[in-house]
């Protein structure tokens, strides 16, 4: 995890990185709260 501003910069730096919008209302427990988007999202990334 990096600090929302850093999310830009992070984003640009990797080369497969993908920029996804935050979770609403998720704070620092997104991937806990929004499991199964996340998962999904993430798998998939991986994946390619």
């Amino acid at each position: 995890m990096a600090p929302s501003e850093n999310t830009l910069d992070l984003a640009a730096r990797l080369p497969r990185g993908e920029l996804v919008p935050l979770y609403p209302d998720a704070g620092h427990g997104g991937i806990f709260q929004y499991h199964d988007e996340f998962v999904s999202k993430a798998l998939g990334f991986l994946d390619s």
